[in-house]
């Protein structure tokens, strides 16, 4: 790249040369060693000072390089401090940075965030949640950089694992939208990661399926971000978060540096748990209907199923009966009992005032939703609806 001497260019990866032109110019060579999305690809110029540091990680000492407008360097130095927790909760979850060769850099820039590949532009005004919201309305959105740890998560999915027709585009975002969960999981705990998932599904519209139109350079629906994140946190619940790890783990050492399809990623996850979630990935990703799970209270016995979704949908829920302790049901679109541990009498409590005959998971004062009879953990992005 070549810019005025008073200026400073940034490219992707690491800084090969600069040369003094001599005629007020100056030329920036910058080289990057592994594959890269031309997408990815970006050079930045202005005024900018910047500093480095070395986060010592699981491959060794990555090599972190943060540039700034030298007027907002008094700011931006204990904002970016983000991105050294950003790496080891993010190598504790998915495994190593996928490009130790070429370092990372987090350069600021008037655009409000890319993920171009280890050269992150950043431009939330050294503030903690979006532009100072938080999209969950949780209050967890605030208590981090959304622009650090989201466009930071995409170097894992998107750069190092990318779709390889526009169409599977969730493989980018919805992964990279769950890893905000992830993050605030390893900051705060698992409920607070919990609050902030649940918290974002206000946002999903299901307005169209989330995968888009094959060989047409066509995505799907925006609901990639918050339902793919939720569909990914539902799978999370279902195998447990030391599965959940090692699958995200496994997806990216055995796709390191490839472009897959949505089949790949489906089939790997299924693969890895010994469970087919084939019907999960068609009823969130290529349904925009929302799973009802509908049930009846008669006498000391519970019926329920699955409507309102794909044909064969057997997505196993955690339920809670009565006064009794959780436990997991597989409905489907048939009808199946279990005996009511209170011997079919509601106890009243669990709804807080709402009407149970038909809720969000979520909206119910305890988290839950349905009755005191017969509740569902607030961590499936389903329905419930009583009936009878």
């Amino acid at each position: 790249m070549v810019a005025p001497d008073t200026l400073v260019a940034i490219g992707n990866g690491r800084l090969k040369d600069k040369k003094l032109n001599g005629n007020g110019t100056t030329t920036w060579t910058w080289s990057v060693t592994s594959p890269i999305n031309s997408y990815d690809i970006i050079p930045y110029i202005g005024k900018y000072t910047n500093w480095t540091t070395v986060f010592k990680g699981e491959k060794g000492n990555l090599d972190c390089s943060f540039w700034v407008l030298d007027y907002h360097l008094e700011k931006a130095k204990p904002q970016f401090m983000q991105a050294d927790t950003m790496l080891r909760a993010f190598e504790y979850w998915m495994g190593p940075y996928p490009f130790y060769e070429d370092g990372y850099k987090l350069v600021e820039a008037p655009h409000l965030g890319m993920e171009h590949q280890s050269n992150v532009a950043y431009g939330n005004h050294f503030a903690n949640g979006y532009l100072g919201r938080d999209l969950s309305t949780t209050g967890w959105g605030l208590k981090w950089d959304f622009i650090i740890v989201h466009e930071s998560g995409h170097e894992w999915f998107g750069n190092n694992i990318t779709d390889k027709d526009a169409a599977d585009m969730w493989i980018h975002e919805g992964f990279t939208n769950y890893t905000e969960t992830l993050y605030t999981t390893y900051l705060y705990g698992v409920e607070a990661g919990n609050d902030y998932v649940i918290g974002t599904r206000k946002n999903i519209r299901n307005d169209k399926p989330i995968i888009g139109v094959y060989g047409v350079n066509k995505e799907g629906s925006g609901d990639m971000y918050y339902k793919g994140g939720n569909m990914l946190h539902i799978i999370r619940q279902i195998v447990g978060d030391s599965a959940f790890r090692g699958m995200l783990r496994g997806l990216q050492k055995t796709f390191y540096h490839q472009t897959v399809t949505t089949q790949q990623v489906e089939e790997y996850m299924s693969n890895y748990a010994h469970k087919d979630f084939s019907k999960i990935f068609d009823q969130y990703l290529r349904s925009t209907r929302i799973p009802v799970l509908s049930y009846q209270s008669s006498g000391d016995i519970i019926s329920y199923r699955w409507s309102n979704c794909v044909k064969g949908f057997n997505m196993p829920v955690k339920v809670f009966i009565g006064g009794a302790r959780e436990q997991w049901i597989t409905p489907t679109d048939e009808w199946q009992t279990i005996p009511a541990s209170n011997g079919g009498q509601l106890i009243l409590g669990s709804s807080g005032g709402n009407d149970p005959a038909h809720m969000a998971v979520g909206d119910t004062g305890n988290g839950m939703a349905g009755d005191g009879n017969f509740s569902v953990d607030r961590n499936f992005y389903i329905l419930v609806r009583k009936q009878g």
